[in-house]
């Protein structure tokens, strides 16, 4: 039976590698796919995930959740990184919805209809999860998994010196994730930097006469380009390809059950991803986080998993 999903994301380029993949893996079920507010602004999130899945017109729509603006958020984005839309510039038809639903709202429908067996993939900051708990508080109870995207078990940062980005947009909604019942896996940045693709990547993604062709050979190689201007590096990370990894192939990453928070003030803390190693009692959350990966194993499973949408479009 396929395992039912939905995946929370800011597209972003990365995140739209890893809807290719999870759109069209059986032995997933994806209930719907809902936008945050981080790399790019609420609107454009919104835009992007709808653009993406029209763009790979998989043969079960997903229910697309729309991003509302986070109050107080940080000054900063990943646009650099992304493009200014957030897909590498390119220029994509997408049809208008006009009846959008808030991504909390959808999370909080998708998982009261299968009580205990949807998973969720949090791609970006975790607004959206928070959101769903105050409208729901007893929603935590019902979820059965949620796989995060974020933070760092070494104190490293992306963003600042020591926070990463998903951390340090919204830190109160982090620490309310962290501090929940659900059970939760963490794929910090330590683990998805050690999966590095090469610029042969391009050469391997689908054929452009597919629809995940025609989308992937537009928007990878902007990541290339800019990962080589600003920071001086010839492959890239696609931390949320890493973290879908991990979903499909938990036996790829080594665990360690941990006491997590996140720090939510500080001027040089702010979105730092806190745990008590010192084993002084036994773990009390519900979070384990990677410490470990196969990263080879990793990326042949993200090459493998391309080539399938590939076949699939």
């Amino acid at each position: 039976m396929a395992r039912k999903v939905i995946i929370d994301c800011d597209p972003g380029i990365d995140d739209a590698v890893a809807l290719c993949i999870a759109l069209f893996d059986p032995r997933l079920e994806v209930l719907g796919v809902t936008a945050v507010e981080g790399n790019v602004s609420a609107d454009q999130a919104s835009l992007n995930v709808q653009t993406v899945v029209d763009q790979l017109d998989p043969p079960r729509y997903p229910r697309l959740g729309a991003a509302l603006p986070l109050e107080a958020a940080p000054a900063i984005d990943m646009r650099h990184l992304h493009g200014d839309n957030g897909l590498a510039n390119a220029q994509f038809p997408v049809s208008e919805l006009h009846h959008k639903h808030p991504s909390e709202k959808i999370l909080c429908d998708e998982v009261r209809a299968a009580p205990e067996s949807v998973t969720l993939l949090c791609l970006g900051p975790l607004s959206n999860l928070a959101r769903a708990f105050r409208r729901d508080p007893s929603l935590a109870q019902v979820i059965d998994q949620v796989i995060i995207s974020g933070g760092s078990v070494e104190c490293r940062g992306d963003i600042t010196p020591v926070a990463e980005f998903n951390m340090f947009y919204d830190p109160p909604s982090a620490r309310a994730v962290f501090r929940s019942p659900t059970t939760k896996i963490l794929i910090p940045l330590e683990i998805t930097q050690q999966v590095r693709l090469n610029l042969d990547l391009i050469e391997q993604l689908p054929d452009e006469s597919t629809r995940a062709g025609h989308l992937l050979r537009r928007v990878v190689p902007f990541a290339f380009r800019a990962y080589r201007q600003l920071l001086g590096r010839e492959n890239i990370c696609l931390h949320s390809v890493v973290t879908l990894a991990a979903a499909l192939h938990p036996e790829l990453f080594t665990l360690q059950e941990m006491d997590g928070d996140v720090e939510t003030t500080g001027e040089l803390t702010r979105g730092v991803t806190v745990f008590d190693r010192r084993g002084l009692n036994p773990p009390r959350s519900t979070l384990g986080a990677a410490t470990d990966v196969d990263a080879a194993a990793v990326t042949d499973c993200i090459l493998r998993g391309l080539a399938e949408a590939g076949r699939a479009t």
